[in-house]
């Protein structure tokens, strides 16, 4: 949970990177993940993913009330699901590995990778239970922060990879 805790950006630091798009990224880029809240096609920011293509979202489980990480990496206009690293089995969890899948331990935590899964879009809910962290280019961004909500609201978020 440590990274949870070092969240420590500002709105208007947010305003600036992901609504202006004035801030510079040194180095090369793949692409960019576009958020936009799914009903409404706002779009609240672009993010420009670096040359590993990979980014994560963490949230608590409204389970188990533990966090979850999953890991993707970004390729051809896809989403494609690397590994999810949780805590706690549990209603929603997944409790077998499929075909190629893995289970190891990191810490305390358990990984399952091996996955095929490839989506055009991911679509979430953000909000009352718990917020979801985008963790990209070793910093840590809440979308919940990012979609202008309280912790009283939602938000119904889609990603794409552009």
């Amino acid at each position: 949970m440590a990274i949870l805790a070092a969240v420590g950006i500002s709105a208007a630091a947010l305003y600036i990177f992901f609504v202006t798009g004035s801030a510079q990224m040194s180095g090369t880029h793949l692409g960019v993940l576009e958020i936009r809240n799914t009903l409404s096609g706002r779009l609240y920011g672009r993010v420009p993913l670096d040359d590993s293509g990979g980014f994560a979202l963490e949230f608590t489980h409204s389970v188990n009330q533990s966090p979850v990480r999953e890991s993707f990496r970004a390729e051809n206009g896809r989403l494609f699901l690397e590994s999810v690293r949780f805590y706690s089995f549990g209603a929603g969890m997944q409790s077998d590995l499929g075909e190629g899948q893995t289970l190891s331990r990191d810490g305390d935590a358990m990984v399952i990778s091996g996955f095929t899964l490839s989506l055009a879009e991911l679509n979430l809910i953000t909000g009352i239970v718990a917020d979801h962290f985008l963790l990209i280019n070793n910093e840590v961004i809440s979308l919940q922060e990012l979609a202008g909500i309280s912790g009283t609201e939602s938000a119904h978020i889609t990603i794409r990879y552009r």
